[in-house]
């Protein structure tokens, strides 16, 4: 794995004294609009569809899917420590071709078991292409400007599933859900497997030197209370905001509108999360930290009461999808610097594996959670104010993350 990340000519370093790679920034862009949307944003559309077709149960397809993402969450805290040392490379293209692959079960499932073992298997595409390697790669590569590059790769894949959403209702009106998943695994394939090869081939920087509070290592700062009440904190808003993303279509669907429409309202807030990409250095110069923590985690749930609360009409709903998106998009954002913005660059890698892993667990269960949940709470209109008042708890948690001796201050620059 070494040699396919050190292959290249040229240099690539964090310091700014030499010149980074300049395919990977655009190459990024394009592959986690690919990745997120396809690999992601494609189920809640057909899984309405998967469910019809087959007769297997809702919950039983949407458990499949939440398999994918806790092999995921687990996988990623390896994957951390692999990036920290290699480089973004190899774990990337690999994790394309384990997409393709994964998507080509996936269609050709003949029952329930194959299709849990398909959608694990995504799991480990999911772990080695979403934002986690890409972060990772942009935070070593761009130091210390590497906020404006997340930014930049997150102004990208925030279009996911404004593209692939509609791009994935329109091709199942024309094919099967397997057809349209083979139709989806042929464009993965063709746009993110040479891409990650070609593009993420410059030399892997050494790490930079740890701070003197922190040079002992990851453990102290993995183990210590302002750490943990942050990971609770991004658990819980994580479970709400991915269960709102996943019912979001049957949520409109029970309120008797097409899944086309459903599937634009759900796309249209990928719109949103790029526009609220654009604020989020604006917000990073004015707020500590903790601040904005707190402010966007509560927003989230703000958002989430507004679906529960709105039947219409359309071009509400939209609305509210965009400001949804808005707050999602810099969420994501919030996430891929709370490492740096507290404890410095040296182990991101492992240190936002492990803080990203409950949350992405988390995430993983709210699919089936909220399938499960929706009939028991009398429709998807209860099990949104439920998402909602859980964010705002975890935006309480968040006042009581701030580190002791961290850097807490505003920042002065996007850097």
């Amino acid at each position: 794995m070494t040699d396919l990340n050190t292959s290249a000519r040229g240099a690539a370093t964090g310091s700014g004294d030499r010149s980074r790679p300049r395919a990977a920034l655009p190459a990024l862009c394009l592959t986690q609009i690919v990745s997120w949307g396809i690999v992601y944003y494609a189920f809640p559309v057909l899984n309405p569809e998967i469910t019809h077709a087959t007769d297997w149960p809702a919950g039983a397809t949407t458990a499949a899917f939440s398999l994918a993402l806790v092999v995921s969450a687990l996988a990623g805290i390896r994957v951390g420590r692999i990036l920290d040392r290699h480089g973004p490379r190899a774990v990337m293209t690999t994790g394309a071709a384990l997409g393709t692959a994964s998507l080509l079960l996936v269609a050709a499932a003949p029952n329930l078991p194959f299709f849990f073992a398909s959608w694990a298997l995504a799991g480990l595409a999911m772990a080695t292409t979403f934002y986690q390697p890409a972060f990772a790669a942009l935070t070593r590569w761009w130091a210390p400007d590497h906020v404006r590059a997340l930014t930049i790769v997150t102004l990208a894949g925030g279009l996911a599933s404004t593209v692939f959403a509609p791009l994935t209702a329109l091709l199942a009106e024309h094919l099967s859900w397997r057809h349209t998943y083979l139709a989806l695994a042929g464009l993965l394939a063709v746009l993110t497997i040479p891409t990650h090869a070609l593009a993420l081939r410059a030399p892997w920087p050494p790490a930079p030197p740890a701070a003197p509070k922190h040079a002992d290592g990851t453990t102290p700062v993995a183990r210590s209370r302002s750490f943990w009440l942050l990971a609770a904190a991004f658990t819980l808003s994580a479970f709400a905001m991915y269960a709102v993303v996943v019912s979001l279509v049957p949520l409109l669907l029970e309120r008797g509108y097409s899944t086309a429409q459903a599937a634009w309202v759900l796309g249209i807030g990928g719109a949103g999360q790029t526009l609220g990409r654009t604020l989020y250095a604006a917000l990073a110069r004015r707020t500590t930290a903790t601040r904005r923590t707190t402010v966007l985690i509560t927003l989230g749930g703000i958002t989430t009461i507004a679906f529960a609360v709105t039947p219409g009409p359309y071009v509400l709903l939209i609305a509210v999808s965009v400001a949804a998106g808005m707050v999602r998009g810099n969420l994501t954002l919030l996430q891929a610097t709370a490492v740096t913005d507290r404890w410095g660059h040296t182990h991101y890698g492992r240190l936002s594996g492990l803080l990203a892993a409950p949350a992405t667990t988390a995430a993983a269960l709210a699919p089936f959670a909220g399938a499960s949940l929706a009939p028991l709470l009398g429709g998807y209109p209860h099990l949104f104010g439920l998402l909602a008042t859980t964010s705002l708890l975890a935006a309480l948690i968040a006042t009581c993350s701030d580190p002791a001796g961290a850097h807490r201050e505003p920042r002065s620059s996007p850097s």
